[in-house]
């Protein structure tokens, strides 16, 4: 992924889409207490707030000292192309199927059938 805000330019944060479109969907699901699929929601965009996070820098980071309130906190989240968003959620929904696999195997049948329910509710968002 090359994921930095310079290689993007112009282009339209997907990320930020997405997210937009997850959260007005998460609004939904809560008002209608359908718990599995918040739970989906928020998943999807914790991984996509995983993936715009930056690379830690280990250059002494701890030893660094900074004035009170001079921003040093702030970093710029990376922006995410279409793509990149796209295999972000690939990623959680191929995660999800080697775990219900894997259940499934075991024995574990109603959790590994609560998983597929889980990746049905994700595959939505790669249209």
């Amino acid at each position: 992924m090359n994921r930095s805000p310079e290689s993007v330019g112009t282009q339209v944060d997907a990320a930020k889409k997405m997210k937009d479109r997850l959260r007005a969907d998460l609004q939904i699901a809560m008002l209608l207490r359908r718990a599995l699929e918040a739970k989906v929601i928020r998943t999807l965009i914790a991984a996509i707030d995983n993936a715009e996070a930056p690379p830690v820098q280990t250059e002494h980071a701890a030893t660094i000292q900074h004035l009170f309130h001079d921003g040093s906190a702030e970093v710029e989240r990376l922006l995410l192309s279409e793509a990149d968003v796209r295999q972000v959620l690939m990623m959680d929904i191929a995660e999800r199927e080697r775990a219900a696999e894997e259940l499934g195997r075991l024995g574990i049948t109603k959790r590994a059938q609560g998983l597929r329910k889980e990746i049905l509710l994700a595959k939505r968002y790669l249209a």
